[in-house]
């Protein structure tokens, strides 16, 4: 069984080195500054009198610079989990091998000390979506030609709507937003889906809490691919997002996707994946 079980770990390593997989690092500078922090830990090891927090935080993390490369998407650190040490290890990370690092759910804590760490760098922080973005001075945004719709129903969904955008931005996406047209004044949506639409959107995310009703209207509506977003905002039974998933689950409107309650990463990818290929098509189709 162990003798198989090699095999299977060997067989997978070797998919890992082939050229769609390989790590390449960008940023020599900030690979080099990676290896000093590398050894700075190991040599802390061999002395058990020093305290283990930093150890643990810089041992535990394994940034994966590559991802994008393979998947189309990026790593995205989720800050609210992470001890700040954490989080600055792996931002180190991914700057070096990316030149940019992401990160969602911020804690306040965090955000001060990221600040000073990053000094030198450029940092895109999103207040309402606790949302970080950490750029390299020589890091070049790509610009893919995907255009993608993000509604929220209410103004309490802006955060979880706020993060999904981010997200496909970071991707290479063009984002349109439309703010505060929930089904409780369903007229304030027309106008402005008539003009996203008219705009040549590729797809549309709809954050939703509440009764969840908006992405089922918008899917019915629209002959581009939605993607509904459950946000945590609801009173008592059903509430803090579980009715609004349940609603976008059992929807009848064909053309309707459903990510998890307040998965705006999830959101943003999927979307950014949905419009990224299209743009390709339609450069394909235009040659």
């Amino acid at each position: 069984m162990n003798e198989e079980i090699n095999k299977q770990i060997e067989l997978l390593s070797q998919m890992l080195g082939e050229g769609l997989y390989e790590h390449k690092v960008d940023y020599v500078q900030g690979a080099e500054q990676q290896d000093e922090e590398t050894r700075f830990v190991e040599e802390k090891q061999e002395s058990p009198r020093e305290s283990s927090t930093y150890q643990s935080s810089v041992l535990q993390t394994r940034p994966d610079g590559g991802r994008e490369r393979r998947k189309g998407a990026p790593e995205v650190v989720f800050g609210e989990t992470k001890s700040t040490a954490q989080i600055i290890a792996m931002a180190h990370g991914l700057l070096a091998n990316t030149g940019r690092a992401i990160i969602s759910r911020l804690r306040p804590d965090s955000i001060e000390p990221l600040r000073k760490e990053f000094q030198d760098y450029t940092v895109r922080f999103l207040e309402a979506a606790r949302a970080m973005v950490i750029y390299h001075p020589d890091y070049v945004q790509k610009h893919t030609g995907g255009h993608v719709g993000v509604i929220s129903a209410g103004t309490s969904d802006v955060p979880v709507a706020q993060e999904a955008a981010l997200i496909a931005e970071e991707m290479g996406c063009r984002i349109t937003y439309i703010y505060d047209v929930g089904v409780a004044g369903l007229h304030r949506l027309l106008g402005p889906l008539r003009n996203l639409l008219a705009d040549e959107v590729d797809v549309i995310i709809v954050a939703a809490g509440m009764d969840g009703a908006l992405p089922s209207v918008v899917s019915g509506l629209v002959p581009v691919p939605v993607i509904g977003l459950p946000t945590s905002i609801g009173y008592g039974l059903g509430g803090k997002g579980i009715a609004a998933l349940l609603t976008m689950l059992q929807t009848c409107a064909p053309g309707l996707s459903v990510v998890n309650i307040d998965n705006g990463v999830g959101a943003g990818v999927t979307a950014a994946l949905v419009a990224n290929r299209v743009a390709q098509a339609r450069e394909h189709q235009s040659q």
